[in-house]
């Protein structure tokens, strides 16, 4: 039961300061008006978020360990493309109910625009995706046997991956249609163009 409290807890923290972040802007959020919203102590908020930055993320965390876990696995006979594409097309087919349990999809559709357009997160976004792409490199690598600091393809196959689904972030976050089936179809069509970009003649 106090388990159950304490996560209680937390949500209803992530809840109130995404509203919060996506309403009124993250930079005039303070971490008082968070707590205040939910009725508990400025303490009692760091004792489960770092900083404000970390709330702000903290779905985008969750999904992103979901799509990390789907690509763990991943049958060994796909490639590394494919494992990729494959683990990020299903993580979204399940990633909505998972999303739902802590605040509403829509609100996380919200603050991932809210990310893109405020400077002080988007930094923080490229940092992080940065990482996330090392650790994605790294498990590609060990899928395939390779030792990716010899062996150049895992980061590149993996820069290349997630350089389309940083378009299509951007392109959904501009669109008028913020669904995740909105996201998920365009990330499939972008993701399926990746192969033929890179190695057909356009002009043919």
């Amino acid at each position: 039961m106090r388990e159950r409290k304490k996560q209680r807890t937390r949500d209803a923290l992530l809840r109130s300061a995404l509203e919060f972040f996506t309403t009124q802007g993250y930079e005039q959020t303070t971490v008082d008006e968070i707590a205040d919203s939910v009725e508990v102590s400025q303490r009692t908020f760091f004792r489960y978020f770092a900083s404000k930055e970390d709330v702000a993320f903290a779905v985008q965390q969750m999904v992103e360990e979901r799509f990390v876990s789907a690509l763990a696995e991943r049958p060994a006979q796909e490639g590394p493309f494919d494992a990729m594409r494959n683990a990020v097309l299903s993580s979204w087919d399940r990633i909505g109910e998972a999303i739902e349990e802590v605040v509403p999809v829509e609100l996380y559709l919200r603050t991932y625009q809210i990310i893109e357009s405020t400077p002080a997160l988007l930094a923080v976004h490229l940092r992080r995706s940065a990482e996330m792409e090392e650790r994605v490199a790294r498990l590609i690598a060990e899928r395939e046997g390779l030792d990716v600091d010899e062996d150049p393809r895992p980061r590149v196959a993996v820069a290349a991956f997630s350089g389309v689904m940083r378009v299509t972030g951007q392109l959904w976050g501009r669109g008028t249609d913020t669904t995740l089936e909105a996201i998920r179809a365009l990330t499939e069509r972008y993701l399926d163009h990746l192969g033929p970009s890179l190695t057909e003649d356009w002009r043919s």
